[in-house]
C-alpha cells in the first residue's frame, strides 16, 4: 500500500464529498445567507433613507441602488445566482478534492504508526482527528459569520485570529498523537488515549480562553445567525464525514485485495 494508492483514493473521496457537500450547503446554508443579505440590504436602505431626509439635500434612491449593483448590468461582480450555484459547487468540489488528498497522505503516513490498527481503522482515525482539530475546535472559538455581521475594519485581525487558533489546534493534535505513541507501550491503550486526549483538550481550552473574543454581532437577528452557523457546521461535518467514510471504505477494500493476493502468493510459494 503506497502513498500513491492512498492519494488516488483520497482525491476520489474528496470529489464525492465535494458534490454531497454542495447539496448540503445549498439546502442548509444558502437560505440563511439570503436572509443575511436581506438584513444587510435593509440596513443599507435604512441608512440611505436617514441620510436623504436628514441632510436637507436631494438624494435619489435609484442612484443609490445603481451604485450597489451586483453585476447584472455588465459589471465585473458575480451575480448572487451564480455565487449560490456554480460558484458554490466549484468551491466545495475543489476544497473536497484538496482536503481528500491531504487526508489520504496523512493516513498513508500514519499507517503502522498508531498502535496496531488496520489501514482502514487508522484512516478513519486520521479523518476524525482532522475534523476535530481543523474544523470543529476552531469553529467553536470563532464560528462562521454571515454577511452584515462584523466590522469591515477588523476583518484582517479576525482572520489572523482564526488561523492562529487553527494552527494551535493542529499542532496540539499532532503533539497529542506523538504523546500517545510515546506512552502506549508503558501504560496501555486506554490510559494512553485518556492522557493524550486530555492533553489536547487542555491546550485547546487554554488557547481558546487566551485568544481574543470577537463580539461584533450588534442587533443582527439571532435566529438568522443561528441558522447560518448551524448550516456552516453541517457543511463542514458533511465534507469531513464523507471523506472519512469513503476513504476508509476504499482503503479497507484495497487492504483486503492486497491481503488476498499476498495470501495466494504465500500459498503458492509453500507448495
Amino acid at each position: 500500500m503506497t502513498p500513491r494508492n492512498f492519494l488516488v483514493r483520497g482525491l476520489l473521496a474528496g470529489l464525492i464529498a465535494g458534490l454531497l457537500t454542495f447539496a448540503v450547503a445549498y439546502l442548509a446554508g444558502e437560505p440563511s445567507v439570503d436572509a443575511a443579505i436581506a438584513v444587510e440590504a435593509k440596513g443599507e436602505d435604512a441608512g440611505t433613507t436617514a441620510h436623504s431626509h436628514g441632510d436637507g439635500n436631494e438624494h435619489s434612491h435609484d442612484d443609490a441602488a445603481a451604485t450597489h449593483s451586483h453585476g447584472e448590468d455588465g459589471g465585473t461582480e458575480v451575480s448572487r445566482e451564480n455565487q449560490s450555484t456554480w460558484g458554490l459547487l466549484t468551491a466545495t468540489v475543489s476544497t473536497g478534492i484538496a482536503l481528500g488528498g491531504i487526508t489520504a497522505l496523512a493516513a498513508a503516513f500514519a499507517l503502522g504508526r498508531i498502535g496496531r490498527l488496520r489501514p482502514s481503522q487508522s484512516t478513519a482515525l486520521v479523518a476524525a482527528l482532522g475534523f476535530v482539530s481543523v474544523a470543529l475546535v476552531p469553529f467553536i472559538k470563532y464560528p462562521a459569520t454571515p454577511p452584515a455581521v462584523g466590522d469591515a475594519d477588523t476583518i484582517g485581525a479576525r482572520t489572523t485570529q482564526y488561523f492562529v487558533m487553527l494552527a494551535i489546534s493542529v499542532v496540539a493534535m499532532i503533539a497529542a498523537v506523538l504523546l500517545f505513541r510515546a506512552i502506549l507501550e508503558r501504560v496501555g491503550t486506554y490510559t494512553a488515549v485518556l492522557v493524550s486526549a486530555g492533553a489536547y483538550l487542555a491546550v485547546a481550552v487554554l488557547a481558546a480562553a487566551l485568544m481574543p473574543t470577537v463580539n461584533e454581532i450588534g442587533d443582527f437577528p439571532a435566529d438568522t445567525l443561528w441558522y447560518f452557523r448551524r448550516g456552516s457546521l453541517m457543511t463542514l461535518a458533511t465534507l469531513w464525514g464523507v471523506i472519512g467514510i469513503v476513504l476508509t471504505g476504499l482503503i479497507g477494500k484495497l487492504y483486503a485485495e492486497e491481503s488476498a493476493t499476498q495470501a495466494r502468493r504465500d500459498l503458492a510459494a509453500s507448495l
